[in-house]
C-alpha cells in the first residue's frame, strides 16, 4: 500500500504493546510508521480510559491531531483502544473529526480495516482476541528493553475498576507462545523483559496443565542473551510460591515485586471488593521479605475512596511508615461511570482526597530518600538506557530494582567512551536524591 501512519499510544504499558502489534501489522501490509504527524496519511491514537483524567487526555490528544487533516497530509483519523471500547456510541457524535473507531477486541484487524473503503465507522466487539507469537510487533521502547504482555483481561471485580468491561475475562497466553516471542525480542537486541498484564498473579490459571508464574519466569530465564526479567502488577492474593522461589534462586529474575495493594484499612478494602484482608496483605509482604530479603517492592494506593475516613487514612500512613516499600504511587479516587463504587455513599470531597494524596506522597518521598541514601558507596549493576533527558553529556541507567518509566534513574557522571545503551556495568553510587541516584562506572 505504501502509505504512512503516525501513531500515538496513551496510557499503560499494556496499551503500548497493543500499539506495537498494530504497528507490526501495518508494516507487514507495507505501511510506513512516521514520527511526524504532518507527513502521515493516517493518524492513529490508541486511547486510555481507565480514569476520567485519562479520558480527557485522550480527547485532547485527538483534537490536537485532528488539525493535521487540514494542515498536513492526513486523510483519516483513527481512534483505537479503551476509550473507543467504552464510549463508542457517544464518540461518534462528539468527535466528527474521527473517521474510524476500533475497540479493544478488534484492534488486531487494523490493517484489514484501513484497507477496506467500506469499513464501518465504528468496530467494537466483545474483547476475546489474544495476541500470539505469530503476530508481528514493532518494539517502541528502548532497543534493549521491551514489555511482554503475558495475559489479557481480568476476572476480579474491584468496585473502582472498569478494566474487566474494557478488556474482558482473563486469557493467558501459552508458555510456548511467550517464550517464542521473548526469543525473537532477544534476537533483536533486547536484554531486559518487563512482564505485564492486568493480573500477573493469575497467569496460567485458565490454561490446561497447571502452569503458573514460576514456570514462566524459569522458562524465560533459559533464553541465552536475556539478562533481566521483571514482573509487574501482581494481585496480592495467591502469588505462587514457585515465583518467589525463582526470584530467590534465578539471577535473571530481578528482585522486584510490583504489587498494587490499593489500601490497607479493612473497611476500605472490603468496600473496594479486593477479596483480600489487611492481615492477608501483610502476610504476603512478609512472605516476600522472608524469601527475598533484598526485594524492592513497588505498590500503588488509592486515597479518597468512598467512605474513607480520617482513621482509615491514618492507618494507611502508619502502614507505609513501617518501611515496606521502595516505590509508592498514589492516586486520588475517580468515580468512574459503570463501576460499582461510583454509586457508593460517602463520596470524599476532591480537596480532601488531594490533601491526603500530597501527604502520603511526602511520606513516600522521604522513605525513598532514606533507602536510596543507604546505597551510597555500594557498587551496583546498572543497565545503561542512553543520554539523560536533561543533558546529553550525562548517561542515564537503572538498577535491577528500577523499572522503566515508573521508577527513578541512575545518572552516570563522566561515562567511559565505550559505554553504550544496553550495556550492564558495575557502578559505584556516589550521591542520592528522593528518587534518583548518581554514580560512576568502576569496572
Amino acid at each position: 500500500m505504501g502509505e504512512r501512519v503516525h501513531m500515538v499510544s496513551l496510557g499503560c504499558p499494556k496499551n503500548r504493546v497493543d500499539s506495537e502489534v498494530m504497528a507490526g501489522k501495518l508494516r507487514r501490509a507495507e505501511w510506513s510508521v512516521v514520527d511526524d504527524p504532518a507527513e502521515a496519511d493516517v493518524i492513529l491514537v490508541n486511547t486510555c480510559s481507565f480514569i476520567q483524567a485519562a479520558t480527557e487526555e485522550s480527547v485532547n490528544t485527538i483534537l490536537e491531531l485532528a488539525a493535521f487533516k487540514e494542515s498536513g497530509a492526513c486523510r483519516k483519523l483513527v481512534v483505537t483502544g479503551c476509550m473507543a471500547q467504552r464510549y463508542a456510541g457517544e464518540l461518534e457524535e462528539a468527535l466528527p473529526e474521527v473517521d474510524l473507531f476500533v475497540g479493544t477486541g478488534e484492534f488486531h484487524r487494523i490493517d484489514e480495516l484501513l484497507a477496506r473503503p467500506d469499513a464501518p465507522r465504528t468496530v467494537v466487539g466483545e474483547p476475546t482476541w489474544l495476541q500470539g507469537d505469530e503476530d508481528p510487533r514493532v518494539n517502541s521502547a528502548l532497543p534493549h528493553s521491551a514489555w511482554l504482555k503475558i495475559s489479557e483481561g481480568c476476572d476480579h471485580r474491584c468496585a473502582f475498576c472498569i478494566i474487566p468491561k474494557l478488556r474482558g475475562k482473563l486469557r493467558s497466553r501459552s508458555l510456548p507462545s511467550l517464550v517464542a516471542e521473548a526469543r525473537r525480542l532477544v534476537d533483536q537486541g533486547v536484554v531486559e523483559l518487563n512482564l505485564v498484564s492486568q493480573d500477573s498473579t493469575a497467569w496460567g490459571r485458565d490454561l490446561d496443565g497447571g502452569a503458573d508464574l514460576g514456570d514462566l519466569v524459569r522458562a524465560l530465564a533459559e533464553i541465552d542473551g536475556l539478562r533481566w526479567i521483571r514482573v509487574h502488577y501482581l494481585y496480592p492474593h495467591g502469588v505462587p510460591e514457585a515465583f518467589l522461589d525463582a526470584m530467590a534462586r534465578e539471577d535473571k529474575v530481578v528482585e522486584y515485586v510490583d504489587i498494587p495493594l490499593q489500601h490497607v484499612s479493612g473497611p476500605v478494602l472490603k468496600a473496594m471488593r479486593r477479596g483480600v484482608s489487611a492481615d492477608e496483605q501483610r502476610r504476603i509482604l512478609e512472605r516476600i521479605r522472608s524469601r527475598v530479603p533484598d526485594a524492592s517492592i513497588r505498590t500503588t494506593f488509592i486515597v479518597g475512596f468512598p467512605g474513607e475516613t480520617d482513621r482509615d487514612f491514618e492507618r494507611l500512613l502508619a502502614f507505609v511508615g513501617e518501611g515496606w516499600f521502595d516505590h509508592v504511587g498514589v492516586f486520588t479516587y475517580s468515580a468512574e461511570e459503570g463501576t460499582a463504587a461510583a454509586k457508593f455513599p460517602g463520596q470524599v470531597p476532591a480537596e480532601v482526597a488531594e490533601a491526603r494524596r500530597d501527604e502520603l506522597m511526602r511520606l513516600a518521598a522521604r522513605l525513598s530518600a532514606e533507602r536510596l541514601a543507604a546505597r551510597v558507596g555500594r557498587v551496583e549493576e546498572v543497565l545503561v538506557d542512553g543520554p539523560s533527558p536533561d543533558s546529553e553529556l550525562v548517561l542515564a541507567g537503572r538498577l535491577r530494582t528500577q523499572a522503566p518509566d515508573v521508577d527513578g534513574r541512575v545518572y552516570l557522571e563522566f561515562p567511559p567512551e565505550d559505554l553504550r545503551p544496553g550495556d550492564i556495568r558495575q557502578v559505584r553510587i556516589t550521591r542520592s536524591g528522593d528518587y534518583d541516584l548518581v554514580g560512576e562506572v568502576v569496572d
